[in-house]
């Protein structure tokens, strides 16, 4: 397949066609276009967390766990990507892996009433 699309243009012009891929529910080319942007910009985190999200949503899940250990490796209260991550980890069955992170998502976000 040609992925000179999913390459072309500026970080920006890619970060919104992603965007565009993932709002349209197209979650494997949005994936291909945010896997060549995290290996440009590995420090930012919206790409990474976008990228984990496409994963998450077309079953790659193991991909998508990968790219959210990333994450809570250098930002250990990122909310959202804790909950994803326990939300991945329960898609694969993981239920005793995934309850430390849904607990720390609940906390970080507030919710008391679920821990």
């Amino acid at each position: 397949m040609d992925t000179t699309y999913y390459d072309h243009g500026t970080p920006a012009e890619r970060w919104e066609r992603a965007q565009l891929f993932f709002d349209a529910k197209d979650y494997a080319a949005a994936a291909r276009v945010l896997g060549k942007l995290v290996e440009e910009v590995p420090e930012q985190t919206g790409p990474r967390l976008l990228l984990a999200r496409a994963y998450y949503h077309s079953a790659q899940l193991r991909r998508a766990e990968s790219e959210l250990h990333v994450i809570i490796e250098r930002d250990p209260v990122e909310q959202y990507a804790r909950l994803l991550l326990g939300r991945t980890l329960q898609r694969q069955g993981r239920d005793e892996e995934a309850e430390p992170h849904m607990r720390l998502a609940s906390a970080l976000a507030g919710d008391f009433e679920q821990l």
